[in-house]
């Protein structure tokens, strides 16, 4: 049941991630980035990771996504206009695919060790005191800058907003 389950959520995961690049709109595109984040968490729940799972809602898909979408909103972006795909893309696009995702089965394949597999609930580095002790100690750094950085995305795109209402 585990690996049915596994299976479904992991294809909801993969065709959400192809309507995130798809979309023309870009709030299709977030709300898809949405149904990532959900399947993502109940993946981490298959895991044995509840923890982890619940924060993946609570911050991404809750909190970083309504950012998102504020962010969006007061951009005012309309629908991205398709322009026509040149001669060399059509030509080469889908053999050049078949061709990368070969390759990417070829070193999964190689880098794959026979002997380790994944048992459903069995991890157990998810708890509240590993996270915290990881986000505080090791990734303080990383941590801070993300914030930082995302708090300058924000910043510019009031600047970028204002200037395109006056």
């Amino acid at each position: 049941m585990d690996v049915i389950l596994f299976l479904v959520f992991a294809i909801i995961a993969v065709v959400c991630a192809i309507n995130v690049v798809v979309q023309t709109h870009p709030i299709s595109s977030a709300i898809s980035l949405i149904g990532v984040m959900g399947s993502l968490a109940v993946l981490y729940l298959l895991l044995g990771a509840e923890f982890i799972a619940a924060a993946q809602v609570i911050v991404y898909a809750g909190a970083i996504m309504v950012l998102f979408v504020f962010v969006i909103m007061l951009l005012n972006a309309g629908a991205e206009t398709r322009k026509g795909r040149s001669f060399m893309v059509q030509l080469l696009g889908v053999p050049l695919l078949i061709g990368l995702l070969g390759l990417l089965a070829y070193f999964v394949q190689r880098l794959y060790l026979p002997g380790v597999t994944v048992h459903f609930g069995g991890f157990r580095g998810g708890t509240p005191l590993d996270i915290g002790r990881a986000l505080f100690t090791t990734y303080l750094l990383p941590f801070e800058v993300t914030s930082i950085l995302i708090l300058i995305a924000i910043l510019g795109a009031i600047v970028l907003a204002r200037k395109e209402m006056d």
